[in-house]
């Protein structure tokens, strides 16, 4: 399977992420910490805005408007990389000990 490399701003964090994995879960494996509550699309507690790259989200109607995900807006928990990508994720940090 093909990974991604998956950068988040403003901080650069990176992190690697295949096409099958949710963006969260990859985050997470990779010592990474985002926002979240629900994981399952409806709280936008991890909303995030992507800035650069391919993105889909593995369920048919996110808790996203028509125009937030016209204007790049994605929720980690149940989005995947397509591509590379950079996100905007200003409350994501490195777990100590990761």
């Amino acid at each position: 399977m093909t990974s991604h490399t998956i950068v988040l701003l403003p901080g650069g964090i990176r992190f690697e992420a295949d096409g099958a994995t949710s963006l969260l879960a990859a985050a997470e494996a990779a010592g990474v910490e985002l926002p979240s509550s629900c994981r399952n699309g409806t709280c936008r507690t991890c909303i995030c805005r992507l800035r650069s790259g391919a993105a889909a989200h593995l369920i048919e109607w996110p808790g996203l408007s028509f125009d937030e995900k016209r204007e790049g807006w994605i929720l980690p928990c149940v989005a995947v990389a397509r591509s590379d990508l950079e996100i905007e994720a200003p409350l994501a940090r490195r777990v100590p000990g990761s």
